[in-house]
């Protein structure tokens, strides 16, 4: 099987890494083409534009910043769909919007392409490793038939369902972290404020009942004072924005998503966009003038 591979950021790069390693045949394709440099010596080839990069592969996967940017890559003049055979099979691997995902699976299917989504969870540092969670929506035959390549990239795999089903879980997932972040922020800020040493505190919270794997992985980027998560504000806002529209769609009230939403836009407008996520935690270090650090932690989760 020959796949492609278009969005080639802080976690497409891994991804498309292990593909490589696994030994497929990848063709790779970013705006940034630098950032194909150490996939291209590692042994995949180069795709000029996101036509070529299908025109190569069996089967295209997408790691994009935005559901803009997905649209554009697929459909475009130079866009994937106009490369990609019939028979081939488009799998997005970015947070996307169910209705979204849902219309550009219905233009792919006019072209004889079938879709998956494959959205991914658990951190850069997992997707580095090979070990990030990958959740699946689409057509279970299908899947079966891409699980090998799914495999190289991520540990769990889970089939969720039908298409748009791994979207909504991923949105859920991602809502969680969120709200786990800005709460471990404040207990680590309690902590401080209560004249705990801080590397006890965090080990301690771990070993708690009030443990979250947020608190194990990005409070200790906090504690650097690295906040290197390699997840950006307005990505978090996106996947907020997802949570809080699904709320609203699905009739549920989503006062501590909503609450925390507020909070990251209160700090892409004080840090922007380009941002780490984990920085959110600085607006209470700022305002209360007391910033939360301790020594033995490392600048990123790889280390």
């Amino acid at each position: 099987m020959r796949y492609g591979f278009i969005g080639l950021g802080n976690l497409g790069a891994h991804l498309a890494a292990s593909l490589v390693r696994g030994g497929f045949a990848v063709t790779v394709h970013d705006l940034n083409r630098a950032a194909a440099d150490p996939l291209i010596a590692a042994g995949a080839s180069w795709g000029a534009s996101p036509r070529e990069t299908a025109a190569a592969a069996d089967a295209v996967f997408t790691c994009l910043p935005s559901p803009a940017a997905t649209s554009a890559v697929l459909t475009g003049g130079n866009g994937v769909l106009e490369g990609l055979q019939p028979g081939g099979a488009w799998i997005e691997m970015s947070t996307n919007e169910v209705g979204e995902i849902k219309r550009l699976a219905a233009l792919a299917a006019t072209k004889g392409i079938v879709t998956l989504e494959s959205p991914v969870t658990g951190g850069v540092h997992r997707a580095a490793s090979g070990d990030i969670t990958i959740l699946v929506g689409g057509d279970k035959a299908t899947y079966e038939d891409h699980l090998p390549a799914l495999r190289a990239m991520g540990g769990e795999i889970f089939h969720m369902g039908p298409l748009g089903s791994a979207s909504v879980i991923k949105v859920i997932t991602n809502m969680l972290a969120f709200i786990h972040l800005v709460a471990a922020g404040e207990a680590l800020m309690l902590a401080k404020r209560g004249g705990l040493d801080l590397a006890q505190a965090f080990h301690a919270i771990k070993a708690s009942s009030g443990n979250s794997f947020v608190h194990e992985t990005e409070s200790q980027l906090v504690l650097n004072g690295s906040y290197n998560v390699g997840f950006t504000m307005d990505l978090a806002c996106k996947d907020l924005g997802f949570a809080t529209k699904f709320g609203r769609e699905f009739g549920v009230p989503l006062e501590l998503a909503g609450l925390v939403e507020q909070t990251f836009i209160r700090a892409r407008q004080q840090f922007g966009g380009g941002a780490w996520s984990t920085m959110v935690v600085k607006l209470l270090e700022d305002a209360l003038k007391t910033d939360l650090r301790a020594s033995g932690f490392p600048a990123q989760l790889n280390e």
